[in-house]
């Protein structure tokens, strides 16, 4: 059986303030073309459909449309919501849809319950693993704390004990959303860490045969059975180097990963990150490359020039996004506030804001357990209000 494992939709962002609706929908043709063309038997989508709870009516429109699609092609599709999506509204009408072979798996009580297909082989079990806020879900899972290891956990040991009532031989495939430990993070998704701790071993998922994963933007494989597929488009400059991709699987006869393929999605535009002194950017023959591109510029001259993002956009005139890292600077003051977020979680940023307004001194266990109990806190209550609204 051949899947086609793709997610991080997030229908309705921008990039820097750029429209990507138009990328987006080009992203949607290929996909559908995908599927024609290499007779794909389902479509995976775990997760992060949209990019926020509430989206404009443009990706709901750009939604609607690839749904129609899909089930034109009488191929089936099994989606999840991820933690950018609400799941209660994408999950309005599953049951309806689900009749046009458009499969909505965006309630934990129902992670048991797989769409099944059939080969020459046997069956096919598919499991839908929606996003699991960990403070929501701990009831429904009887976990037995408040993690995502926790609550992933006890939800693929409900897997595990329906795949054994199924009849010998039936292979297995979960989607979930989650960030899975030796994954590689990027700037564009999300914190979703609790307590402290974001990530779960992969190991959560012995027991199937593939696990397609949602949340990491960038396309990475795990092991062989656990793989992300990665956004299908870039949505910050970290992603610069990466290929943006989704994955061709094929299952074989006893639940082996007999091929995996990377089908590369469009690139609307290249993204180049440009380092040195405004008058090497501008004269430099090597940046010809970059010219058409969207551009991410750090100025290191020593005074800041006049007039730098004109004239940067004279030559890239696709320039987004401007800082300054003067040479001769000490590490700390060169560098700039974005840099020094960047890769750091919230609760980093939390401890570090207290040592600076107290003088010097980060925060004791305590205090950091204080902290974190509030960010906790923060995220249940916008998923309560979220689930309620």
């Amino acid at each position: 059986m051949k899947f086609l494992h793709t997610s991080d939709w997030h229908l309705g962002r921008a990039f820097h303030r750029v429209n990507l609706l138009g990328a987006q929908a080009a992203f949607v043709d290929h996909l559908v073309e995908t599927v024609r063309a290499h007779e794909v038997d389902a479509v995976l989508v775990a997760g992060d459909v949209y990019d926020r709870a509430v989206p404009p009516l443009p990706a709901v429109e750009l939604f609607d449309r690839a749904l129609h699609r899909l089930a034109e092609l009488g191929v089936p599709t099994v989606m999840i919501s991820g933690n950018h999506d609400s799941a209660r509204r994408l999950g309005v009408g599953a049951g309806l849809i689900g009749r046009a072979g458009i499969h909505l798996r965006t309630d934990p009580a129902g992670c048991a319950d797989p769409v099944v297909l059939a080969d020459v082989h046997g069956d096919v079990a598919l499991y839908g693993l929606p996003y699991l806020e960990p403070a929501l879900v701990k009831d429904e899972f009887a976990a037995r704390k408040v993690s995502h290891e926790a609550v992933l956990g006890a939800a693929m040991d409900r897997i595990r004990a329906d795949l054994a009532t199924r009849p010998p031989g039936t292979r297995s495939v979960v989607l979930a959303h989650a960030f899975v430990t030796g994954g590689q993070a990027s700037d564009s998704e999300r914190d979703i860490s609790i307590g402290g701790v974001e990530a779960v071993p992969a190991s959560v998922f012995d027991g199937v045969d593939y696990a397609a994963l949602g949340h990491l933007h960038g396309c990475q494989t795990i092991n062989e059975r656990v793989r992300y597929s990665g956004s299908p488009l870039a949505y910050s400059f970290s992603e610069a180097d990466h290929r943006k991709t989704m994955w061709l699987v094929e299952l074989g006869a006893q639940g082996e990963i007999s091929a995996a393929e990377r089908i590369d999605t469009p690139v609307p535009r290249a993204l180049a990150r440009l380092r040195g002194r405004i008058d090497d950017l501008l004269d430099d023959p090597a940046h010809a490359v970059h010219e058409d591109a969207w551009v991410e510029a750090t100025l290191t001259d020593p005074v800041r020039p006049e007039d730098p993002m004109a004239r940067l956009a004279a030559r890239f005139p696709h320039t987004l996004t401007l800082a300054f890292d003067p040479e001769g600077r000490c590490e700390e003051a060169g560098t700039s506030y974005a840099q020094r977020l960047r890769g750091r979680t919230d609760q980093q940023i939390a401890e570090d804001f207290v040592a600076h307004v107290r003088g010097g001194g980060h925060p004791d266990e305590a205090e950091r357990a204080v902290l974190q109990g509030a960010f906790d806190d923060v995220r249940a209550d916008d998923s309560r209000r979220e689930t309620h609204r």
